[in-house]
């Protein structure tokens, strides 16, 4: 075979592992369910799972990786699905009522923005939800798993016409549930300006974004340091309350975050391991989080405790494992092809 074509069994084992890790860093992290601590139900929801979010976030890595757009595309593309996956497909950044949830209520009132008819803090929570755990950790932790192909297309058009496929599928089933069970629909308005947004977002990660020009001088803390900083950044953010003063502390760490995890990824010392520790470090945060969920329906405390503690220690030893398939590059020898593309 041609060195520079990857074996297809390799590029569909990391396709598959993506569309199975993304809804496991998506959903049933953070154990809010009731499907929590149930590994049938949870196993048995991937069929669903899997198309809704892991479809996409293999597409975003695809389009991205073929169009040079980098770490930047993947972070606008990842919203434009993240505002079509709660703008239109399950509507409910614009609900009230979201499948009578005991506590919707207090999470959207209080952030009520009556003209939009959404919740600034909820959509917060919504899009920043799908950005980072539904789409970025579980790119950047998969690719990990095989550097050689990490910034490498895996798919070709019939398997990205596939994976398309299976997404419309599994989102028209979502969508039609919503539309027949629940009361609180998105107006027209509503998604059209969602669909309007998204389109925009995906032209910007398209054509518009690019990873920024390297500076070989600009220090970077080591991986583990920048591996603290994001799980405590992200329990931070995690632990916002549900108000117009969380909503500002959430955006304030996320743009505090974001300017400098891009300033880090311009240095020549920054690596693969950055990325991994960066991104293990946020999803661990994610399921510490997760303890202090109440799921859903009558979850026993056995089955709940042992569920958290279950995908904590998964998404530890995620992240060995990336960790170890990942040697540091010196930095005197680091050429601009061997950097990670921010």
């Amino acid at each position: 075979m041609n060195a520079t074509t990857p074996d297809p069994a390799r590029r569909w084992s990391l396709t598959i592992d993506l569309m199975v890790l993304s809804p496991m860093c998506a959903e049933y992290i953070i154990g809010y369910d009731t499907s929590t601590g149930d590994p049938a139900v949870l196993l048995g929801s991937l069929l669903i799972f899997a198309p809704l979010y892991g479809a996409p976030a293999v597409l975003i890595r695809e389009a991205a990786r073929r169009s040079g757009a980098g770490w930047p595309g993947i972070v606008a593309l990842s919203a434009a699905f993240g505002i079509l996956q709660a703008g239109v497909v399950d509507q409910s950044m614009f609900s009230e009522s979201y499948r009578e949830i005991d506590y919707w209520e207090a999470l959207v009132r209080t952030t009520w923005i009556g003209p939009l008819g959404l919740s600034a803090y909820a959509t917060m929570v919504f899009l920043v939800g799908h950005v980072i755990w539904s789409f970025c950790i579980p790119i950047a932790l998969v690719e990990s798993l095989s550097p050689g192909m990490a910034d490498r297309p895996w798919l070709r058009a019939p398997g990205l016409i596939l994976v398309g496929l299976l997404y419309l599928a599994a989102a028209a089933l979502v969508l039609d549930d919503h539309l027949e069970t629940e009361r609180d629909h998105a107006s027209a308005a509503q998604v059209a300006g969602s669909l309007g947004v998204a389109v925009g977002l995906a032209i910007l990660g398209l054509a518009v974004c690019r990873p920024g020009p390297g500076d070989r001088e600009t220090g970077v803390p080591g991986p583990l340091a920048v591996g603290v900083l994001g799980l405590v950044a992200a329990i931070l953010y995690n632990l916002m309350p549900e108000s117009w003063a969380g909503f500002s502390g959430g955006m304030a760490i996320l743009a505090v975050g974001a300017a400098t995890v891009s300033l880090w990824s311009r240095s020549g010392r920054w690596g693969r391991r950055h990325v991994i520790a960066l991104a293990t470090g946020v999803l661990m945060a994610r399921a510490l989080f997760g303890f202090l969920i109440e799921p859903l329906g009558d979850v026993p405390p056995v089955a709940k405790y042992s569920h958290n503690a279950g995908f904590l220690l998964g998404a530890a030893l995620l992240g060995l494992w990336a960790w170890s398939r990942n040697r540091p590059v010196p930095t005197e020898s680091i050429e601009d092809g061997d950097r990670v593309p921010a």
